[in-house]
């Protein structure tokens, strides 16, 4: 067997349909398994798994057991000569997987060589995730990423390796450490290094596996050719309990992998110190943060028309119907930016592949996006990175 997806679930049913989904197209020419585990989840997640996708095998565990072991128990059963660690809050492309199994066994890489591969993250407006590449986050540069000094020089070789600038999001090439949203390797290497590591912290699982595996002598690539929504992606509020855990994390990866050295604190204690003088200057953020409003309009890309109106009595707004029997599947240049409308993209006709080249295309456009999943009831989206998404049932 080529490959196994290993997706980790707790409460995110409707995220986990989409995926799951997204997931069987991409494997239809290939030899390949789904295993989802769940972590003891209250929602309806396992009852839809089982009803909507009885093929596919479903661990249940009986209590949350993190994020490291769930991922480590699925990879026990896998079967596949590579693996794909894959958030549940995702979407791959049709063409992802087949991508990917090519650029690991083609003569670019050094295959005796290949750690981790990753590839670009987008969220659900279209816009690249940073996290999708990283540098080692020695002190230095955990210091330069506490305190936003990456952004103030983004392309400078000192201030700019957290999230290895030296690659833009459009080329291929080694990196230190990747997200653990989406990561594809061999099988026998995850079990060599013992998979992740089951004490670790929050912020430092994905960083850790990386690390381990860059110390076996292996190289490991972001990978730009093919992307991958990921809707709750690294959030950008950074709070008090944000740089906490951080510095909770930077220091279970120094204590593990290094000397945690008084310079190391100091660093992070000003990190922190100076965040939050910054944050006293900006003022608190606001009560009312990811509270949208309404879209004021919206617009149906589609082949059904009775789905529009449908739409209409649901959203009680009018909704436009974009025909995509007689027109073809693009975002009118007539259509304004920063006019508060949503687009809906139908999965019956547009493909998630299409979906991500809207979204990209469209980004900064002032426009939000939601998909209907083909066969499934709900909207589903994500205006920005700092939201955990919407639902929107159309039973």
């Amino acid at each position: 067997m080529q490959l196994s997806v290993i997706i980790l679930n707790y409460n995110v049913r409707y995220f986990l349909e989409q995926c799951v989904l997204s997931v069987q197209n991409a494997l239809k020419t290939i030899d390949g398994e789904i295993i989802v585990i769940d972590n003891n989840s209250s929602d309806d997640s396992c009852a839809m798994m089982q009803q909507h996708f009885p093929n596919v095998k479903l661990i249940q565990n009986n209590e949350n057991v993190g994020f490291p072991k769930g991922n480590n128990i699925g990879v026990a059963q896998a079967k596949g000569e590579y693996i794909c660690i894959l958030n549940p809050d995702t979407v791959v492309a049709e063409d992802t997987f087949i991508k990917i199994l090519n650029f690991v066994t083609s003569s670019a890489v050094e295959k005796n060589n290949l750690g981790i591969l990753g590839c670009k993250l987008i969220d659900g407006a279209g816009n690249f995730l940073p996290e999708s590449k990283r540098g080692v986050p020695t002190p230095w540069v955990a210091f330069t990423k506490i305190t936003g000094l990456y952004k103030l020089f983004p392309k400078s070789g000192t201030f700019g390796k957290y999230y290895a600038q030296h690659l833009n999001e459009n080329q291929t090439g080694k990196v230190d450490i990747l997200v653990g949203a989406f990561m594809v390797m061999k099988r026998d290497l995850y079990l060599e290094v013992g998979g992740f590591d089951e004490d670790c912290f929050m912020y430092s699982d994905d960083i850790d596996l990386s690390y381990r595996i860059l110390q076996k002598g292996k190289s490991n690539y972001y990978f730009h050719e093919t992307t991958v929504i990921h809707y709750k992606g690294e959030s950008t509020v950074k709070d008090e309990t944000y740089m906490k855990r951080f510095q909770e994390a930077m220091h279970f990866f120094y204590k593990k992998h290094f000397r945690v050295s008084v310079l190391f604190s100091l660093f992070m204690k000003t990190g922190i110190v100076f965040f939050s003088l910054v944050k006293r200057f900006q003022g608190k953020p606001s009560r009312n943060f990811g509270i949208k409003s309404a879209p004021k309009s919206y617009l149906l890309y589609s082949s059904n028309e009775k789905l529009a109106k449908k739409l209409a009595l649901i959203l009680q707004k009018k909704v436009s119907f974009h025909d995509l029997k007689t027109e073809k599947m693009v975002i009118s240049s007539s259509l304004r930016s920063g006019t508060g409308t949503e687009i809906i993209l139908d999965n019956e006709f547009i493909s998630f592949k299409d979906c991500m080249s809207i979204l990209e295309s469209s980004r900064n456009r002032g426009f939000t996006f939601k998909i209907i999943p083909k066969n499934a009831n709900f909207l589903i989206g994500s205006n920005n990175s700092n939201e955990r998404g919407e639902i929107m049932k159309i039973e």
